[in-house]
C-alpha cells in the first residue's frame, strides 16, 4: 500500500531515517522486490546497468554485517574527508538539526544489528584510480538507482539512511557478502525498515541564495 504523498511531499520528505527506523517489524520481501523493481529504472551511463542490490534479511549474516560496520566505524580516518570552513557553517546554520544527527547515529550504531533489512547497493567497476570521468559514469550510475530505491521505500512507509560505514572495512564487507572486491564496488551501506509513523517534514536547510547560480558562480 502506498502512502497518499504528492511528488513534492515524496521529494521533500525522504529523509535520512534513523531513530524512526521499526526494529521490530520485518520487511515483506515483496515490498523489497518492489523498489528494486523500480529503482533499476533510473538512468543508467550508456545502458550498462552494472547496479546491483544484496538485501540481507537473515539475522546470522545481519549480525555478521553489524560487526564490519561498528567496526569500520571506529577505523575511519577523519582526514579522508576534511570539512572546510563553509562546510562547518552549514552544518551550524541549524544546530537542532546537527544534534538529531549525532543522536540518531549514535541509536543507529547501537542497534544497527536489529534492523530488519541490510541494503548494500554494489556497481560494478571499480574507482579507486580511476579518472574523474570514469569516476563520474560509474557513481553516475549507482546513485540514481540508489536514490530511486530510497524513495520508493519511502511511498511504501519504508525508512532508510545512505551510509557510507562499510568504506574503511570495504573488501571484508565484501567477503561477508560474497561480492567479488577486485571487480564490484560496495557503494553503500543502507538500513531499511518500517518507519515509527509516516509524517515526515522537509529538512532545515540553507538559503537558496547561497546554492543557486544563475548564469555564473
Amino acid at each position: 500500500m502506498l502512502l497518499d504523498l504528492s511528488s513534492n511531499e515524496l521529494l521533500s520528505t525522504t529523509r535520512a531515517v534513523r531513530h524512526r527506523l521499526d526494529l521490530s517489524r520485518p520487511v515483506p520481501w515483496e515490498l523489497i522486490q518492489e523498489c528494486v523493481e523500480l529503482a533499476v529504472q533510473a538512468p543508467t551511463g550508456r545502458n550498462r546497468q552494472r547496479w546491483h542490490f544484496v538485501v540481507v534479511t537473515d539475522s546470522e549474516r545481519r549480525r555478521a554485517l553489524a560487526d564490519v560496520f561498528r567496526r569500520a566505524v571506529a577505523a575511519a580516518d577523519p582526514q579522508a574527508s576534511p570539512l572546510t570552513r563553509h562546510d562547518v557553517e552549514r552544518m551550524n546554520a541549524h544546530p537542532t538539526s546537527l544534534a538529531r544527527i549525532s543522536s540518531g547515529f549514535r541509536h543507529l550504531y547501537d542497534n544497527i544489528h536489529r534492523v530488519p533489512a541490510l541494503v548494500v547497493p554494489c556497481v560494478e567497476g571499480r574507482t579507486d584510480d580511476a579518472s574523474v570521468l570514469a569516476q563520474s559514469m560509474t557513481w553516475g550510475s549507482i546513485l540514481p538507482a540508489v536514490w530511486s530505491f530510497m524513495l520508493a521505500a519511502r511511498a511504501r512507509g519504508l525508512g532508510t539512511v545512505w551510509t557510507t560505514a562499510q568504506a574503511p572495512l570495504e573488501r571484508e564487507m565484501a567477503e561477508v557478502l560474497g561480492v567479488p572486491y577486485d571487480q564490484v564496488m560496495l557503494a553503500a551501506f543502507i538500513p531499511l525498515a518500517y518507519t515509527l509513523g509516516t509524517d515526515f517534514r522537509p529538512a532545515s536547510r540553507v538559503p537558496l541564495d547561497q546554492v543557486l547560480h544563475r548564469n555564473h558562480w
